[in-house]
C-alpha cells in the first residue's frame, strides 16, 4: 500500500477516534469514565505514533516526497515545519483553549460555581511545567533548524558532487533531520499530556484535531478560489 493510501485510511481512523473523544462524558463522574478518557487518549497517541513510524521509513526512502507533501493545500504547505506541524504548536493550542474556557465561565466561578476540571482549570503548577516544557521544545526546534541550515549549506554545493554515493548520503542526512522532527513532535505531545488530567488531555486532543480540520478546510477553499488544481 502506497503512502497516500495509507494516509487516507489513517485519517479516516483518526476521525473515528476524534468522534469517540467528543462523545465521552466530560467531566468524568466515575473512575470508569476517567479510565475511559485515559484509554481513548492513549489510543489517539498510539495512532499518531503509527503514522510517524511509517513516515520514518518513507523519510529514508524518499524524503523529498515527504517535504513536497503534494496532498497538502498551499496554505497548509506554508505552515509546515520539517514535513509536519511545529511541536511548539502544542502549547499554543493548550493555552488558547484554556483562555477561551476560563473566560467563558469566569463570572460563574466568581459566584462559587463548581469548576469542571477542563483546560480552563489549569493549576499554577501545570502552567509552570507547561511553560518549562515549551522553552525546552523551542530550544530543540532551534537545534533542528540549525541542523537544517547546515545541511542546506552542504546541499548548495550539490552540483559539485561527482559521486552518486555523496548525493545518497546527503539525502540520508536530510531524512534523519526530518525523522528527528517527528520524534520531537511525539515527544512533546507525550510530555505535555503527562502534565494534564485525562479530562484536559481529551479537551486538548479534540481542540488540536478541530484546528487541523479548520486549517485544511480553509486551505482547500483558498486553493479553489485561486484556481489551483489538486
Amino acid at each position: 500500500m502506497g503512502f497516500l493510501s495509507f494516509q487516507n485510511k489513517w485519517y479516516q481512523q483518526l476521525h473515528q477516534l476524534v468522534q469517540k473523544l467528543k462523545k465521552t462524558p466530560r467531566p468524568p463522574t466515575s473512575d470508569k469514565e476517567n479510565d475511559n478518557l485515559t484509554e481513548l487518549a492513549q489510543k489517539f497517541l498510539s495512532h499518531l505514533s503509527d503514522y510517524y513510524r511509517v513516515k520514518a521509513a518513507l523519510a529514508h526512502q524518499d524524503v523529498l516526497f515527504l517535504l513536497a507533501a503534494p496532498w497538502n493545500t498551499k496554505f497548509e504547505g506554508s505552515l509546515r515545519w520539517l514535513a509536519g506541524w511545529r511541536p511548539s504548536t502544542v502549547f499554543q493550542v493548550i493555552h488558547t483553549q484554556s483562555n477561551i474556557l476560563f473566560e467563558n465561565y469566569l463570572f460563574d466561578m466568581l459566584d462559587g460555581a463548581v469548576q469542571t476540571g477542563d483546560l480552563g482549570n489549569l493549576s499554577p503548577d501545570q502552567m509552570k511545567c507547561l511553560g518549562d516544557l515549551h522553552c525546552q521544545t523551542t530550544g530543540e526546534e532551534n537545534d533542528l533548524n540549525d541542523q537544517l541550515a547546515d545541511w542546506q549549506d552542504v546541499a548548495s554545493d550539490m552540483m559539485l558532487l561527482r559521486h552518486e554515493d555523496d548525493k545518497e548520503e546527503l539525502m540520508d542526512d536530510l531524512g534523519t533531520i526530518v525523522r528527528r522532527g517527528d520524534e520531537l513532535r511525539m515527544q512533546t505531545l507525550r510530555k505535555a499530556v503527562q502534565l494534564l488530567t485525562p479530562h484536559q488531555t481529551v479537551d486538548f486532543l479534540v481542540s488540536a484535531a478541530q484546528l487541523h480540520s479548520l486549517v485544511s478546510a480553509w486551505g482547500e477553499k483558498r486553493d479553489i478560489a485561486d484556481g489551483i488544481d489538486e
